[in-house]
């Protein structure tokens, strides 16, 4: 059965990819476009109630939220293709731990930039200045103790590539390319020597054929 993946061009649905080619499972995309409200029909509503990508059918089975998607083909799939989980419970709990970081800590203040920066105008309200500088300087934060992590291991979780990694891939291709801070993980070494390994791996370079992330 193909996967069908709802919304391939934008962030969050590149999430689902990269893990889908990383399991090596097929999948086809079906396009939905954000800015002329596809996410609103009522037919893509009763796939998604809160009307966001990416969504997922497998079958008979419909999934949506992205975290929870690689999760769920992750360990469906967990003898297949890479596994992104980890070989031990103490492995899976730090795969776990890193991807809620990924969440909560980094994410949040990536998002804040990618609006203010490359959308405002396009959502209908202006960029705010201030925003920008606290989103920057909380992104900072956080990567100053993903330095300290990564100073002592090759990845998040450990010395093996996880979801964990994979999860940060779409929103730090925005903040190096079209928001233009790569700096902020240029300057940290350990951070810039795990974000040119993640984003060089064959998975990704696959899935930026369907587009930069936007």
């Amino acid at each position: 059965m193909v996967v069908k993946v709802y919304g391939p061009s934008y962030a969050s649905p590149k999430r689902v990819l990269v893990c889908l080619v990383e399991k090596e499972i097929e999948f086809e995309t079906i396009p939905i476009d954000l800015f002329k409200r596809e996410h609103k029909d009522p037919e893509f509503l009763k796939l998604q109630p809160f009307g966001a990508v990416p969504v997922i059918q497998d079958g008979d089975y419909t999934l949506y939220e992205s975290r929870a998607i690689i999760r769920y083909y992750a360990e469906k799939y967990k003898s297949q293709g890479t596994d992104l989980l980890g070989k031990t419970i103490e492995e899976r709990g730090l795969v776990e731990q890193w991807l809620e970081v990924e969440a909560q800590n980094y994410h949040p203040s990536i998002d804040n930039l990618v609006i203010h920066i490359l959308f405002a105008s396009a959502l209908g309200f202006p960029s705010d200045p201030k925003i920008i500088q606290e989103s920057e300087e909380k992104l900072g934060k956080v990567l100053d103790v993903y330095e300290e992590r990564l100073s002592k291991s090759k990845y998040l979780a450990g010395d093996f590539f996880s979801l964990a990694d994979l999860s940060h891939l779409p929103f730090t291709q925005y903040l190096v390319g079209a928001v233009g801070k790569d700096y902020m993980i240029k300057s940290r070494k350990h951070v810039s020597a795990w974000w040119d390994d993640i984003s060089n791996r064959p998975s990704w370079k696959k899935v930026l054929e369907f587009g930069a992330p936007f």
